[in-house]
């Protein structure tokens, strides 16, 4: 894979994962949509497809800030670059970029269905630690555990984001991938 064709595929993932993005946004109008978006699906693309893995993490987290700083504005009518909790939020989600580059070096409808899950896990498990919300839970395992019970519904919501936008981004690249020689790595070329 030459420098160009390197450079070409990483704008067509670049552009794939900020299109998808876009519909991140559409949970500010539909709030029937919260969590059902495609954040998971993009972190675990980013890491599958990145050949230079900090490309994954650079693109994945900055797309993530920018579309909280929109939706942020959108909530608040102001400007805000960080909320309560964005750390671990963050912290999730270069974890699931991990969880991309690690169970989805053969991208195939199971491993993509396994990291889906894996990446609902990693949100659930560390984004609903009861103290990065204030007096909303108890600091306590028993009010962790009802933080974790009360997260369900969302967390439903994000696997099903995980499902379909990961069908959306790993189908469509796989599928420009048999058409377009550019966007395959040289190991695939090889073959």
């Amino acid at each position: 894979m030459t420098a160009k064709n390197n450079s070409t595929r990483n704008i067509v993932l670049i552009l794939m994962i900020v299109l998808a993005a876009a519909f991140r946004l559409l949970a500010f109008k539909y709030k029937d949509l919260s969590n059902f978006n495609p954040v998971g699906a993009i972190a675990l693309f980013g890491g599958a497809y990145f050949i230079s893995k900090w490309k994954g993490y650079l693109t994945v987290l900055l797309t993530l800030f920018i579309t909280d700083v929109m939706i942020n504005y959108l909530y608040t009518s102001k400007f805000s670059l960080w909320y309560s909790g964005a750390e671990i939020t963050y912290l999730s989600f270069a974890l699931m970029v991990l969880t991309g580059s690690l169970l989805l070096k053969k991208v195939n409808m199971l491993n993509v269905v396994l990291a889906s899950f894996t990446a609902v896990l990693i949100h659930w498990l560390l984004t609903d630690l009861p103290w990065l919300y204030g007096t909303l839970y108890p600091h306590t395992l028993a009010g962790y555990g009802t933080s974790l019970l009360k997260a369900i519904p969302f967390e439903y919501n994000m696997i099903y984001g995980n499902l379909v936008f990961g069908l959306i981004l790993f189908g469509g690249f796989e599928l420009a991938k048999t058409k377009y020689a550019f966007l395959r790595t040289k190991k695939q070329l090889a073959l």
